[in-house]
């Protein structure tokens, strides 16, 4: 829900990094990898219960990931690969995550597997919806490589879930409760809206 409105303010904020890659010559897909590497690395903290180190990485992680289709824009290097790569990595990042929650805390393990499930069904709802509207020529939303139906919870609001789970772990139960809530509710608003806007 968020996504659109800090896409939209996020390029001014880093053009000297987009400069850096410019100098480097850094190929769009390596940032989509590099940003998976760190999230890597920001759940074996979690793991380890540094939380506000993993919490620090993720951030770092999200920022190549913000600017890798920025980049690959600015760059002329916009690929489909490059897209489905993107996409791929973002996916298993925020499921990686959950892992490390469920290691870490194998207690919650039924608000883990949820959350994963949930994870599936999100993105199965956006890739699917996304697919139908642009094979019906509905205008998007936005300019990702991938086109998905919009959708309750995104990425944003996964950091968001991510940050107060690590901030406040001693409120983890209930946090995680309110983030599948949030997750259920992006199945069911995408699934009305599809009803709405495809045809029958």
């Amino acid at each position: 829900m968020i996504d659109n409105f800090i896409r939209e303010r996020l390029p001014p904020f880093v053009s000297p990094l987009l400069k850096l890659y410019k100098r480097w010559n850094v190929h769009p897909c390596t940032l989509s990898l590099l940003g998976l590497a760190v999230t890597v690395v920001s759940a074996f903290a979690i793991v380890q219960g540094f939380f506000v180190t993993a919490l620090f990485l993720w951030y770092l992680s999200r920022i190549f990931d913000g600017t890798d289709g920025l980049w690959a824009r600015e760059s002329g290097r916009e690929s489909a690969f490059g897209s489905y790569l993107d996409f791929v990595c973002d996916m298993t990042a925020y499921s990686l995550i959950v892992v490390a929650f469920y290691v870490r805390i194998p207690e919650l393990t039924p608000y883990w597997m949820a959350m994963l499930f949930l994870y599936i069904v999100c993105t199965t709802s956006a890739l699917t919806l996304g697919s139908q509207e642009q094979r019906l020529g509905l205008s998007p939303r936005d300019n990702r490589g991938l086109r998905l139906g919009a959708g309750l919870a995104e990425a944003g609001e996964a950091s968001i879930a991510y940050t107060l789970l690590l901030l406040f772990p001693q409120f983890m139960k209930p946090i995680a409760t309110g983030w599948l809530l949030v997750l259920g509710l992006t199945v069911i608003l995408r699934t009305l809206l599809a009803y709405k806007t495809l045809p029958r």
